[in-house]
This record gives structure tokens, C-alpha cells and sequence, in this order.
């Protein structure tokens, strides 16, 4: 028995326990008193919290922040593989599939040189002249150059968007690139590959292990 049940007489009637509770508060206010005045200019915020938590109206300036830092939040992805599309209905098409850490898969559609330049550069392959990406590696690094890391950015309409960081010295570099060439270019350098969230978010297809 709870200590509660074990307090109450058995003869008394539960609704009469908070009849006289209530019976005072129908014009008052149960909050008056309960904030001091030098608090007050902090309920705005902390209503703006609440709402954010549990998807109350947006427009604060808290909430605002908060939307774009999710949306700008950048997550390290890897390539997981290379390969052919065929589907019923579908054209047949080759595609990159990068992989973040909670187990969201993004297919992009690739060129076959770029196709041929990622698997070349996951696979250690060294060809007897040096291809576009090699040459472009080469090139970077007898400037001094490194690619510090790639991000893929944005979706539009169907098409991927990346920008290529290069390090020369202490400068840092930020280029626009085709998210073909950038992981072409980032396997060569070792360099990490990340992903805005919002490009997870709307791409993302949770892998099958079944």
C-alpha cells in the first residue's frame, strides 16, 4: 500500500479532499507571486524554448537560430560503394552512395569518368599516366596546396551542389565543385567528406540489413 492510500480514512470521500482547495482560486491567478519582477523579461525566452521543444508557433529569434544551426549542421559521410541503377522504368544510371554514422545512405548520380576516377582512388589503383584528378592532385600539391575537406552543401531541384576547401600555407581556400569531382579529388587527399543535415535530411534512405 502506497503512503498515500495508507494516510486516507476509508470513510472519507476523495472528491471532499479538494473540495476546499479549489474553492479559493476561481479569481485568482495560481501564478501571481510566483515569478519576481526582475524575471518577467525572462518568460519570453523560455516560452520561446518550450514552443521549439514541442513544436509551438515559430518566429522568435531563439527559434530562428536554432532552425539554422539544424540546418547547417555538417555530418562526416563515406563512400560506401559505386554502382549501376537498373530499374524497371527508370533510366540506367551510375551512382555514388555515401553513408553517415546513423545509417542514412545518399545516392547521387555520377558521370562514367567520375564513376571510373572514385573507384580508381577507393581501390589504390595507380594508372600508368596520370588522369584529370590525379593531374589536378599532382598540381595542387607541388603548389603547396592540400584539400583540407569537401562538403556537399545543397540539393536544387534534383542537382547536388559541393565546395572543395583547400589549406595553402595559412590561407584557406573555398571552391566550387560537382560532388563527383570533389570525391574524386578528396579520396586522393584523404581528406574527410561531410554533408549538410538538410541534404541528409531530404535524401537520406535507411540502409537494410535484413
Amino acid at each position: 500500500m502506497r503512503d498515500d492510500e495508507r494516510k486516507r480514512r476509508y470513510d472519507e470521500d476523495p472528491d471532499d479532499e479538494f473540495e476546499d482547495l479549489f474553492e479559493n482560486l476561481e479569481d485568482d491567478d495560481p501564478l501571481e507571486g510566483l515569478f519576481e519582477e526582475d524575471d518577467e523579461e525572462n518568460l519570453e525566452e523560455i516560452e520561446a524554448q518550450l514552443k521549439r521543444l514541442f513544436g509551438g508557433e515559430a518566429g522568435s529569434e531563439l527559434e530562428e537560430r536554432a532552425a539554422r544551426l539544424d540546418r547547417g549542421r555538417e555530418l562526416e559521410v563515406r563512400v560506401s560503394g559505386v554502382y549501376e541503377r537498373i530499374e524497371h522504368g527508370q533510366p540506367r544510371a551510375l551512382l555514388v552512395q555515401l553513408r553517415d554514422n546513423y545509417g542514412r545512405s545518399v545516392p547521387i548520380v555520377i558521370g562514367p569518368f567520375e564513376a571510373h576516377a572514385i573507384i580508381t582512388a577507393l581501390n589504390d589503383d595507380t594508372p600508368p599516366r596520370p588522369m584529370t584528378h590525379d593531374l589536378i592532385r599532382n598540381i595542387l600539391t607541388r603548389l603547396g596546396a592540400s584539400i583540407d575537406r569537401v562538403l556537399i552543401d545543397d540539393l536544387w531541384q534534383g542537382t547536388f551542389y559541393a565546395k572543395i576547401y583547400l589549406l595553402h600555407g595559412d590561407e584557406e581556400i573555398e571552391i566550387d565543385s560537382r560532388p563527383s569531382d570533389a570525391i574524386a579529388l578528396a579520396l586522393r587527399f584523404r581528406a574527410p567528406i561531410y554533408m549538410a543535415e538538410s541534404v541528409l535530411e531530404a535524401e537520406g534512405q535507411p540502409e537494410d540489413y535484413s
